[in-house]
């Protein structure tokens, strides 16, 4: 099938890192080699650990047509291109069970294999571009780690009826004369991401007077721990080649991404958001490196010195925030002269640790995390049917089975609404934080009492069980919707399951679901007073999990407040899209504390950044600056808006004729007749193929948010955008 497995030594692997300063690997062992596999053999690799057969024994003889595909595209040293499909051949969409092309041209960049499917039946098939890694431990399974993967609507296919087929694919990335690759996710690397910014103050503090009117730059280098009495060819070598760092920077007037540092570094900027991110197979062994340089040099600068204005170091080592099993947090290092051990001052570093997914694995079939087609604004439901405790005229409790219904009803493409998790970890579907418990006194049937409690610290059964009130019972003293004898409705009642709300809403209707988070304010305080909350690793396995298990066609849309929360969203999981919800700039709310929450137009950065759909934008500022949707569209973004405004008719006219892309509004049974919602309406008219067939956009490109696409029909039809067409 193949070469002879290939080895490299350190140096040589050092080269498939993408930037080259600010990542090094340990060397006492100069003849250590890496085991990264980079030829067919890995097949045979599979074969053993996966436990699926090879791709002329999957088929019978009889029954198969011996396919050569030959695909060209360019690799990074170690990175081998693989394919993988809809039939078992090509591993059932799984990654870890592909099938690893070779390289059919000393260039490396023609690759080949050959594979047997079925004859008479289509098989789908997608490339992506991967390193294979060997297990650490004998006979354990490979490790797949993705970096670039085909994401068309409408993968590559073939239905063969002849003996031998031979496909020439043309180049990696581009089918049916689009280009459409994106980015992998976290299939068993682990990201860390280093923050410096000044959301709270500034990050570094020099308490040195030589230095005290001084701006500096810095640098980030990485260096991996060395471990005793390692084999030459130990397995933890690859983990080091792996090991990955980029930096990146967001501001309101912009954002640079995935780029690696300069020689001296950059200098910090009170307005700038400054990351670095580093994917590794070894978080707990990193020794994370800032060196600080004198950035307008002085007299006292020595005369070829080999690193010119260098005045200190600030080291962390990786195992003192992921073992202690704080996925979020800050940390303050101290900056340590160059020539001696005196203490210049301090840094501030914030840090992120995100990790993949616990217990389920994401297949390759479908992707829609940047995928977007064009209409007429979606109408969405707020919290269902509109939210009921600011409003007195309500009918129907917001966030219930009965309300996502009756918007439903009422044409709503999706409904938008919260889920956290209860205390014992079920995702439940609220819009606050905390809620109002009653309690009524002794020998006293009028009088009672109201206690808040958080959301988190109460479990799904007490929920259910319980009475209870919204918060702004407290304030108003209205206790009405306590006093008053309610039939007990299961469609009616709060505190509805996310695995309820999937089985109880027609799977027409699209969800918009908010990632509930706590928020913290610019003056310091705390939304509902909680500053501490769920590890976010387990928060958001918990809810994507469900998600992923129970959505079937439903389109899915993420959001949240939090910017982490999308970061890791999109890291976590490679299916559906999520917008950065962004209250911008306004008197309506308090100020948040993190700098990319404080306006629109950094939020735009961010998302950009991040590579996410798009923002769900505060109409408050929209309305004063409806010059921010077609800006952000033209940056290839989606943009929602939601807010009070948007309850008002005219401001929805004025928003729909600006073309934003979808309005999050109340009382949207009020708006609109019963009627069935628009991609019901398509899926009754259209023609998923033909749709998707003349809207190809690339992940990379402005998407037909932007730009009409070429030929697109004038009506609507049924494909999705951010979900399956239950066509």
């Amino acid at each position: 099938m193949g070469k002879d497995l290939s080895k490299m030594n350190i140096a040589e692997a050092e080269k498939m890192l993408p930037i080259t300063s600010g990542r090094k690997i340990s060397r006492t062992n100069k003849k250590r080699t890496g085991v990264l596999k980079k030829d067919s053999n890995v097949v045979d690799h599979l074969q053993q650990v996966s436990s699926f057969s090879s791709a002329s024994a999957c088929v019978s003889v009889m029954d198969s047509t011996k396919v050569t595909l030959t695909v060209r595209g360019s690799t990074a040293l170690g990175e081998v291109i693989a394919v993988v499909g809809s039939c078992e051949t090509l591993g059932s969409w799984c990654q870890q069970k592909a099938v690893t092309l070779q390289p059919a041209e000393e260039d490396g960049t023609l690759w080949r294999t050959t594979i047997h499917v079925p004859r008479g039946a289509e098989t789908k098939y997608r490339y992506f571009k991967a390193f294979i890694l060997e297990s650490k431990n004998a006979g354990g399974p490979c490790q797949v780690i993705v970096n670039r993967w085909e994401t068309h609507q409408l993968p590559r296919s073939l239905s063969p009826s002849e003996p031998e087929l031979v496909v020439d694919d043309g180049h990696f990335g581009v089918h049916d004369g689009a280009e459409c690759v994106d980015s992998g996710w976290l299939t068993c690397q682990t990201e860390i991401r280093l923050r410096l910014h000044y959301s709270v103050k500034p990050p570094v503090s020099i308490t040195k007077k030589k230095f005290k009117t001084s701006r500096f730059r810095l640098k980030l280098m990485l260096e991996g721990v060395e471990e005793e009495e390692e084999e030459e060819e130990s397995p933890s070598s690859w983990h080091k080649m792996t090991t990955t760092l980029e930096m990146s920077m967001i501001s309101d007037d912009g954002y640079k991404s995935r780029h690696s540092q300069p020689e001296c570094g950059y200098a910090l900027e009170p307005s700038r958001w400054t990351e670095y991110t580093i994917h590794t197979m070894d978080p707990d062994n990193l020794v994370l490196t800032f060196e600080f340089f004198e950035e307008d040099l002085s007299e006292t600068v020595v005369q070829g010195d080999a690193h010119p204005g260098h005045v200190g170091t600030a080291c962390l080592l990786s195992s003192s925030f992921v073992e202690s099993g704080k996925d979020l947090g800050v940390v303050t290092l101290p900056i340590m002269s160059r020539n001696s051990r005196q203490t210049l001052g301090k840094v501030r570093v914030d840090y992120l640790v995100t990790r993949p997914i616990q217990g389920l694995q994401c297949d390759m079939s479908r992707s829609f995390t940047k995928y977007w087609r064009k209409r007429s604004a979606l109408d969405v439901g707020h919290r269902g049917a509109g939210s009921t405790h600011a409003a007195k005229h309500h009918k129907i409790r917001e966030n219930t089975i009965a309300s996502f219904l009756s918007a439903a009803n009422h044409g709503a493409a999706y409904v938008e609404f919260d889920v956290h998790l209860s205390k014992d970890l079920v995702p439940v579907v609220y819009h606050d934080l905390t809620c109002c418990i009653s309690t009524k006194k002794k020998n006293d049937k009028t009088s009672m009492l109201l206690f808040e409690v958080p959301v988190k610290d109460l479990t799904f059964d007490q929920l259910q069980l319980l009475k209870l009130a919204h918060t702004t019972a407290l304030d108003t003293h209205d206790h009405k919707d306590l006093q008053d004898e309610e039939e007990y409705i299961d469609e009616h009642q709060p505190f509805p399951s996310l695995p309820q709300i999937f089985q109880s809403v027609p799977e027409n209707v699209g969800f918009n679901i908010e990632l509930k988070w706590i928020s913290q304010f610019k003056d310091g305080s705390w939304d509902a007073n909680l500053s501490t909350y769920f590890n976010m690793n387990q928060f958001l396995d918990i809810i994507l999990t469900c998600v992923l298990q129970n959505a079937g066609n439903r389109r899915i849309i993420f959001s949240c407040f939090d910017p982490d929360v999308c970061t890791m969203v999109r890291q976590k999981q490679n299916k559906y899209p999520i917008l950065f919800l962004t209250q911008g700039v306004t008197q309506l709310y308090p100020e948040l504390m993190d700098i990319r929450c404080q306006s629109t137009k950094i939020a735009m950065s961010f998302a950009q950044s991040e590579n996410i759909l798009g923002i769900s934008a505060h109409t408050d500022e929209l309305l004063k600056n409806m010059e921010f949707i077609g800006e952000a569209q033209s940056k290839g973004l989606v943009v929602f808006c939601w807010g009070d405004y948007n309850n008002d008719h005219e401001n929805r006219r004025k928003l729909r004729e600006h073309g934003i892309d979808g309005l999050i509004y109340d009382r949207i049974c009020e708006d609109k007749l019963e009627q069935s919602n628009i991609f019901k309406m398509e899926e009754q008219g259209g023609n998923l193929k033909e749709v998707i067939q003349t809207c190809a956009c690339s992940t990379y490109s402005i998407p037909c948010s932007s730009f009409p696409c070429p030929g697109r029909p004038s009506e609507t039809n049924g494909e999705s955008d951010s979900g399956l067409s239950s066509s």
